[in-house]
């Protein structure tokens, strides 16, 4: 999808041609989680995630990049140590929503671009507009919807090329647990003609002091419709810290 990245500018910059003031709000948070191990098993695994947000009067904007990678250290029967690597995956988003007059309502649109060596697509873009609403909304917690249709090309592992639109619906629950715990269910679906995309990650963040937090995370991400090689679904667990600033 020749048009994904240009798209993607658009939607990045758009605010700041609404409003270019100097007293806009950012907010950004790092996190990066490594894992190595040696002796019976030796490998290493790295996993990292930057999430930047940005608040002014009439736009909320949110840009988002992660990545994942892990090498293992095999050894062959004369004794030999090669370095193999067994997942390399990397995303990149930009979403820019307009505020409507009621709040918590807006209007979005979305831009996506995922790679992955070892998945079932080893790239995948997609582009989405459409509605956003706090569903339900209490002190302690809040449950945000969206839903829209969108557009999506991307290329199998097995090298085949596929396209077409989707519709896409999201949901995201934050609850506070406590003054230093934050419990986040975030759920997203697209479905298209002849393969529905899903996502799922749970996490909980745990407050060290004020700008760090321990974060455990699950990951779940499903395709209906994979290579006869290939499993419907991926699954990543992580421990990570996060730098919020």
């Amino acid at each position: 999808m020749k048009l994904l990245p240009l798209l993607a500018l658009v939607v990045a910059c758009a605010p700041a041609f609404a409003d270019d003031r100097p007293d806009a709000s950012w907010h950004t948070s790092a996190e990066l989680g490594a894992i190595s191990t040696s002796g019976n098993t030796a490998g290493t695994s790295v996993t990292g995630k930057i999430d930047v947000r940005q608040e002014l009067d009439d736009w909320s904007n949110q840009y988002v990049a992660a990545g994942h990678f892990k090498e293992d250290e095999v050894t062959d029967r004369e004794g030999n140590s090669t370095s193999r690597r067994s997942a390399e995956r990397y995303s990149l988003s930009a979403k820019a929503a307009y505020k409507l007059v009621k709040d918590h309502e807006k209007l979005f649109v979305l831009a996506a671009h995922v790679g992955d060596k070892f998945g079932a697509y080893s790239r995948y873009n997609t582009m989405a507009v459409g509605r956003s609403t706090r569903w339900y909304d209490s002190p302690a917690a809040s449950v945000d919807i969206e839903i829209g249709p969108g557009y999506f090309s991307g290329e199998r592992a097995t090298g085949e090329p596929e396209s077409g639109f989707t519709v896409r619906g999201a949901a995201a629950l934050r609850w506070q647990v406590s003054q230093n715990a934050l419990f986040s269910q975030i759920v997203s679906v697209e479905r298209g003609t002849s393969n529905t995309h899903s996502i799922a990650e749970a996490a909980l963040s745990t407050r060290i002091n004020g700008t760090m937090q321990m974060k455990a995370a699950f990951i779940a991400r499903n395709d209906t419709n994979v290579p006869a090689d290939k499993k419907n679904t991926d699954t990543q667990t992580s421990l990570t810290l996060v730098y919020s600033f």
